[in-house]
């Protein structure tokens, strides 16, 4: 059984952005994270942080989302998915970082 996805939409200190996701990211809910994506693009910030450090899968359709935005993201990852976004080339093209990176 798949773990439903859930989004919420924060600031950081800085003002930027940050979208953080939980669950799992496929073509079944995909839409909902392009939207969060967009709002939190749609903002005039610079950048946005996308943290899927709770996220436990995700498939090409999220990648396929992330990378419109990839130059203005910085992506935090569980150890996981960071080889599923390096390998899909997403890394040449946002910042990635290890959500285990995070806590040092």
């Amino acid at each position: 059984m798949s773990t439903p996805l859930t989004i919420r939409i924060e600031r950081a200190a800085d003002g930027q952005p940050v979208v953080l996701a939980a669950g799992e990211i496929d073509a079944s809910n995909v839409a909902d994270f392009a939207e969060a994506l967009n709002a939190g693009a749609g903002n005039g910030s610079d950048g946005i942080t996308v943290d899927l450090s709770a996220v436990e899968y995700l498939d090409s359709a999220a990648i396929n989302v992330l990378v419109p935005h990839a130059e203005s993201l910085q992506i935090i990852a569980n150890p996981i998915l960071m080889r599923v976004l390096m390998v899909s080339g997403l890394g040449e093209l946002a910042d990635i970082r290890s959500a285990s990176d995070r806590d040092v």
